[in-house]
């Protein structure tokens, strides 16, 4: 299992990063990420802060990257933060995409696509051309297990498919209990219309990362 979304008390997650750390561990989880939610107010402490819990990687057989989410940023002015957060040393830049049961901004999708963003978390009805645009760009999409943004996993794998884009399977964890194991991120992505040799696939082989 590899989950490259999740949230911890930096942003409006539950769980220190340490503890994070630990329950994704026991899950069986190989490579986490900890995105949490940014803007240009909290960038510089969010990132300052998590990359801190790397240290534990020495003790652990767990590659931990440090990422953001950009979050609610107008599309304008998304590109500057995700160079800002580089810059700052993150490892992910996860865009959070318009999804339906939040009021993102119309374009979130488009702008996450051009900047060249590594995940656009659950992108809600992302368009044929998207697909494409996120297939061009090596943009991967993500079908997440999060209540509430996963009612449209069908229709972003059904896209992503049909147009060879990068397909990803993160929690969005905010909580332990959103934490999931390899056989559930398998589930995920069978439901939402994977075959099971391509969601073992999935889940088995990041599209981001190499371990």
């Amino acid at each position: 299992m590899i989950d490259l979304h999740t949230h911890t008390v930096f942003s409006d997650g539950e769980l220190i990063p340490s503890e994070l750390v630990r329950r994704a561990e026991m899950k069986g989880c190989r490579a986490l990420g900890i995105t949490d939610h940014v803007d240009f107010t909290n960038v510089e402490f969010v990132i300052r802060q998590v990359s801190k819990v790397k240290e534990l990687e020495d003790d652990l057989e767990m590659r931990i990257l440090v990422g953001v989410e950009l979050t609610h940023v107008p599309p304008p002015k998304m590109e500057k933060l995700a160079i800002l957060a580089r810059r700052l040393g993150a490892d992910l830049v996860v865009v959070h995409g318009e999804t339906p049961v939040e009021p993102v901004a119309p374009g979130t999708n488009r702008m996450a696509l051009e900047i060249g963003a590594d995940i656009l978390a659950h992108p809600g009805f992302i368009s044929p051309e998207e697909a494409d645009f996120a297939r061009d760009n090596s943009v991967c999409l993500e079908l997440t297990a999060r209540r509430g943004h996963n009612i449209t996993n069908g229709h972003v794998a059904r896209l992503a498919q049909e147009a060879g884009a990068k397909i990803v399977v993160d929690t969005d964890a905010h909580s332990p209990d959103d934490l999931i194991d390899r056989d559930r991120a398998i589930g995920i992505a069978r439901g939402a219309g994977l075959s099971l040799e391509r969601a073992t696939a999935v889940v088995a082989h990041h599209a981001i990362i190499e371990l």
